[in-house]
């Protein structure tokens, strides 16, 4: 018999996870360019630039977020299950 999930579907807390990778990968890149004058000895970028880098815990947290509830999903599915 078949499992009932496909391979291709999206579970609960998946856009989360996905997009909080996303807002993270995007800190770690403006992160980087910020701190790369400091060691080229260039002028450093403007203010913005810091606030950017704070997008990295922006998306650890979105990322967390999302686990948190696929395990909880995870949960209630199997509290259905043994009833």
């Amino acid at each position: 018999m078949r499992d009932k999930t496909q391979t291709n579907s999206a579970g609960p807390g998946d856009r989360l996870i996905r997009a909080g990778a996303i807002v993270f990968f995007i800190g770690t890149v403006a992160t980087l360019v910020t701190v790369a004058p400091l060691f080229l000895g260039t002028t450093p970028f403007p203010t913005y630039m810091f606030g950017l880098s704070m997008l990295m815990g922006v998306g650890f947290l979105l990322a967390g977020a999302g686990v948190l509830q696929s395990i909880a999903a995870g949960r209630r599915q199997a509290r259905s299950a043994d009833r």
